[in-house]
C-alpha cells in the first residue's frame, strides 16, 4: 500500500503547520473572479450539470435522504435556492451562529457558494412574481369596472363581481437560481473561521477535527471539504478524527486546491488516505491553470472555472476553483449514496474513479487523478467490486506512521537528550554470557595445554635449525656461495639475516 504523503513531512513542528493551515485556508479559497451574476442567468450557466453527465444522472437519483455535511464558513439559509435545504449544524470556531448559518470570517460568502453548487434547490420567484403581477392588474381591472358602474346613474348597472384570483405559492423550489448537482441531499452547516485573526482564538488546528467529528455524530454520510493548506502535512492532532470517518463509513471529499492561491501541490486535507481528492478543469477539460494543483493524491477532476453560485443575501456570483470543483463530486457522491443505500463508502469511491473519463496521460496520473467525472455512469455502470479503498486508507497510515512512539522516562539524566530520534533502529546483537570462574580443573587443562604448546615449539625450533645446517652444508658442497650473507654476525644477539625478514600476514 503507498503512503501518500511521506513521514518526513509529519515532523515539522506543531506552531509551523498550524500557521501554514491559517495562511492557507485565507488565500487557498479564493473566488478567482466573483462577480455579480443575474438570476435569469444562471441555469443557463450551470455548464457542468450537462458536460459532466448530472442533468441525465438526475433522472436516477438526486440525493435524498443523503445527509451533506459542508465544513467551510457558514451557510446563508435565507437564500432562496436554499430554502429546506439545511437541516442543521453547528459553529467550531466560537466566532459563529451556534447552528453554523452565520457566514463568518474575510471570505464569509464561500460556504453558501458551495451549498447552493451542491444542493441548490433553484427558486420560484419568478412565477410568484408573475402570479402576484397578475393577480394585481386583475383586482385593479375590477376596481376600475367597480368604480364606474357605481358612478354610473342607470340603476340597472351593477358592480362587477371580483374575480377569482391565482393563489401565490410559497417561495420554494423552482426553474429560476442555482440547481444544484443532488437537489434533494440534506445539508449540514459546520462553520469555520478560515486564516488567522478569530475573534475566538480558536486555530484552524483545533476546529477541523471537531468539524469533522460533528458532522460523523449528527449522521452526514458525506463531507465536503473545500478548504485545504499549503502543507502535503497535516498535524497527527487530526489522524483521530479522519480515521472516525472512515470507520463510521462516511466518504470525505477535498479540494486539491488552487494555483493562484499559491499552491504548486496539493495540501491537507486531501492529501489524507481515504479522502477522495478533486482537481479541477477548464471549459475544453483541460488542467487548470489557475485553479488546480496537482499530485499523487488526486482522485478525479471536475470543472472548475467559469463556475457560478450563490452568495449571502440571495445574490450571485460568478467564480472558479477547485472550491467549486469538489462539491460536484460531491454531489455525485450523494446521489450513489441514495440509489444504494447499503454501498460503502470504499465502493462509492470506487464508482466515481472507476467510471471516470480517462484524460491526460493513459490511466491514472498527478492532474486528473483517474480522469474527468462521468456523473451517469457512476450511477448506472457495472463496476467491479474493489477489495479496498482505491484512494488508501488513514487507519493503515497510522499503522505505519504513528508507530513506535514513547513516552520519555520521567527521571532523565539532564545531559542525555530524550528527543525522538529519528534514526531507524536497527537490532542489538545477542548478548552472551560471562564466562564462569575457572575450577581446579579447568586450570590443570589450560596449564596443561600451554606446556604442551611450548614443547612443540621447542622442538620445532631444533627442527628447523637442523635443517637450516643441512641446506648450508648443501649450498657449499654444491659451490653455491653464502658468504656474502651477514650470518652469525656479532651484536645481532644469535639472530642472522634470516631472522629480520618480516613474517607473512595473511
Amino acid at each position: 500500500m503507498s503512503s501518500r504523503t511521506p513521514a518526513s513531512f509529519q515532523r515539522r513542528g506543531r506552531s509551523l503547520l498550524a500557521a501554514l493551515c491559517s495562511a492557507l485556508l485565507a488565500t487557498g479559497l479564493s473566488l478567482g473572479t466573483a462577480v455579480p451574476a443575474q438570476a435569469d442567468d444562471v441555469r443557463s450557466d450551470e455548464h457542468w450539470l450537462k458536460d459532466l453527465g448530472i442533468t441525465e444522472a438526475q433522472k436516477i437519483s438526486k440525493g435524498a435522504g443523503v445527509k451533506v455535511a459542508i465544513i467551510d464558513t457558514g451557510i446563508d439559509t435565507t437564500h432562496p435556492d436554499l430554502k429546506g435545504a439545511v437541516v442543521g449544524g453547528a459553529d467550531m470556531s466560537g466566532a459563529g451562529a451556534a447552528q453554523g448559518q452565520n457566514p463568518i470570517g474575510a471570505m464569509s460568502e464561500h460556504g453558501t457558494l458551495v451549498a447552493t453548487m451542491l444542493a441548490g434547490r433553484g427558486n420560484n420567484k419568478s412565477e410568484i412574481e408573475r402570479i402576484t403581477s397578475e393577480n394585481e392588474r386583475l383586482k385593479k381591472a375590477w376596481e376600475r369596472a367597480k368604480k364606474s358602474a357605481e358612478e354610473d346613474d342607470d340603476e340597472d348597472t351593477k358592480p362587477p363581481k371580483e374575480p377569482e384570483y391565482e393563489e401565490v405559492p410559497e417561495l420554494g423550489p423552482g426553474s429560476d437560481g442555482m440547481l444544484g448537482v443532488a437537489p434533494e441531499a440534506d445539508l449540514l452547516s459546520v462553520s469555520l473561521w478560515m486564516g488567522g485573526n478569530n475573534p475566538a482564538g480558536v486555530s484552524v488546528e483545533e476546529q477541523i477535527p471537531k468539524a469533522v467529528r460533528w458532522a460523523v455524530d449528527n449522521g452526514a454520510k458525506v463531507i465536503n471539504m473545500s478548504l485545504g493548506s499549503t502543507s502535503p502535512a497535516w498535524p497527527e492532532s487530526w489522524d483521530d478524527a479522519f480515521k472516525y470517518a472512515e470507520d463510521k463509513d462516511v466518504v470525505i471529499v477535498a479540494a486539491a486546491g488552487n494555483r493562484s492561491g499559491g499552491m504548486s501541490q496539493v495540501g491537507a486535507p486531501a492529501t489524507i488516505p481515504g479522502v477522495l481528492t478533486v482537481a479541477g478543469v477548464d471549459a475544453q477539460d483541460k488542467a487548470s491553470q489557475d485553479s488546480s494543483t496537482e499530485g499523487i493524491s488526486i482522485g478525479v477532476a471536475a470543472d472548475a472555472e467559469q463556475l457560478v453560485g450563490g452568495l449571502p443575501g440571495g445574490g450571485y456570483a460568478r467564480w472558479s476553483g477547485t472550491s467549486g470543483a469538489a462539491p460536484i463530486v460531491s454531489g455525485v457522491v450523494a446521489m450513489i449514496r441514495s440509489k444504494y443505500p447499503e454501498m460503502k463508502a470504499p465502493q462509492v469511491i470506487n464508482r466515481i474513479l472507476q467510471t471516470a473519463r480517462d484524460v491526460g496521460e493513459p490511466g491514472q496520473d498527478n492532474l486528473y487523478g483517474y480522469g474527468i467525472l462521468n456523473a451517469q455512469a457512476a450511477l448506472t455502470a457495472q463496476v467491479p467490486v474493489a477489495e479496498a479503498n482505491p484512494m488508501d486508507t488513514i487507519t493503515e497510515w497510522i499503522r505505519v506512521h504513528r508507530r513506535g512512539k514513547q513516552t520519555p522516562p520521567v527521571n532523565t539524566d539532564p545531559g542525555v537528550s530524550v528527543e525522538k530520534s529519528t534514526i531507524k533502529p536497527i537490532a542489538a546483537p545477542t548478548p552472551v554470557a560471562p564466562e564462569p570462574a575457572m575450577t581446579g580443573l579447568q586450570a590443570t587443562i589450560v596449564m596443561g595445554g600451554g606446556a604442551l604448546v611450548l614443547l612443540v615449539l621447542v622442538i620445532g625450533g631444533l627442527q628447523i635449525a637442523s635443517a637450516a645446517r643441512r641446506e648450508r652444508a648443501a649450498a657449499i658442497a654444491s659451490g653455491a656461495s653464502i658468504g656474502t650473507l651477514p650470518v652469525d654476525e656479532p651484536g645481532r644477539n644469535g639472530r642472522d639475516f634470516f631472522d629480520d625478514l618480516p613474517e607473512e600476514r595473511d
